[in-house]
């Protein structure tokens, strides 16, 4: 069986989102389908409008979200109707090489189907006209329905609103998760980070969230200095040829003990390289185009002991992590009220992922009735 439901369809690279009625098959076994209540403007989701990220099209784009559970597969226990979900974009076995060694979020038993935009079948259950449509992430939250796998899906609670729990499923596991697990920022320890978008301003979150005592924001929109303040940052810096001689003056001549690049862009990570002290950690928790590449000085790495770190979602384990930054959001540690600096109905999407290129919000959500 099939419902009708309103989808965002992307038919390929420099396209624009385009909003037609497809049809959902019902959860097989080990899946869950959930009536989306919101989900993230993000860029990892325009990469594949600009072809920096390869994808089998057409596909529904989407990646970030959250919901109510409308109904459950077969074998589904853990998980019921009615149930409030942040849906993850990285699901885990717990059996694997990396589960057993505590990086869930490498996980590479389900990357396969992931990848094809599939289920973890290999099969999809998206269609239109009998032919099939790709899942991004094996999530496809720019629509009124999902089906998933059970492993993509995080229970949270119920009193936790649903248009900034969306925003934990990726913005804010991967930059708070940036800085408390990958790097492990420790109380009294300067921070540097370059791009205060959604991910750069949950790395400021983060940084403050483990106690450190200097967080420099920076960006090239002048608008976003206040915004990085209202996250946590100490100091706000607008980008320009001398940002790195700021950044030494404001700490002690040396550079921070971390710096974060949060936007993917190689000339900017080479850039955050240069604000790390000697002994520092450059922590990359932007997503580059694939095929690029990072130009980054081996002598300076080796003579002074800087440390490059990748994050991807923030090193987080989502069963664990999802629930514990809804906690600190409810009890006021965490802002995402002002994240959320947009919201968008679903027609109005390249609407929305326009405002993103402009830089005009912090984070831009699309809401279902």
């Amino acid at each position: 069986m099939s419902m009708k439901i309103q989808a965002a369809i992307l038919r390929g690279a420099h396209h624009p989102f385009e909003l037609i009625e497809l049809d959902l098959d019902d959860p097989r076994s080990g899946e869950v389908r959930v009536k989306i209540a919101a989900s993230g403007v993000c860029h990892s989701d325009y990469h594949l409008i600009s072809g920096a990220t390869q994808h089998p099209m057409p596909l529904v784009a989407g990646h970030e979200g959250a919901g109510v559970v409308e109904s459950v597969g077969d074998g589904v226990t853990s998980i019921q109707p009615g149930d409030h979900v942040i849906l993850n974009w990285a699901p885990s076995c717990g059996k694997c090489f990396y589960c057993q060694r505590g990086k869930s979020n490498l996980c590479d038993t389900y990357v396969g189907p992931i990848w094809a935009g599939t289920m973890l079948d290999g099969t999809t259950r998206l269609h239109e006209h009998g032919e099939n449509v790709y899942h991004y992430c094996g999530l496809a939250t720019h629509a009124e329905y999902v089906v998933v796998p059970q492993e993509s899906v995080v229970v949270i609670r119920k009193d936790a609103p649903l248009n900034v729990a969306a925003l934990i499923g990726c913005a804010v596991a991967t930059g708070v998760g940036a800085a408390m697990h990958t790097a492990g920022v420790r109380p009294g320890e300067s921070v540097v980070v370059f791009g205060c978008g959604g991910v750069g301003l949950s790395v400021v979150q983060g940084a403050a969230l483990c106690g450190a005592d200097k967080i420099i924001a920076v960006d090239t929109n002048p608008a976003k200095m206040a915004i990085a303040r209202q996250f946590g940052a100490t100091e706000a810096l607008l980008s320009s040829d001398a940002v790195i001689q700021t950044i030494r003056d404001l700490t002690e001549g040396r550079g921070a003990d971390h710096a974060f690049e949060a936007v993917g862009i190689p000339a900017l990570q080479e850039i955050a390289l240069e604000a790390v002290r000697p002994g520092g950690t450059l922590t990359l928790a932007g997503l580059s185009a694939m095929g690029t590449g990072t130009n980054l000085p081996g002598a300076v790495i080796v003579r002074q002991e800087k440390t490059i770190k990748g994050s991807y979602y923030g090193t987080v384990h989502a069963p664990r992590d999802f629930p514990m930054l809804v906690d600190l959001y409810m009890s006021g540690r965490l802002n995402l009220d002002q994240m959320v600096s947009q919201q968008y109905a679903l027609p109005q999407i390249n609407e929305a992922y326009d405002a993103m290129l402009k830089g005009e919000a912090a984070r831009g959500v699309i809401v279902f009735a």
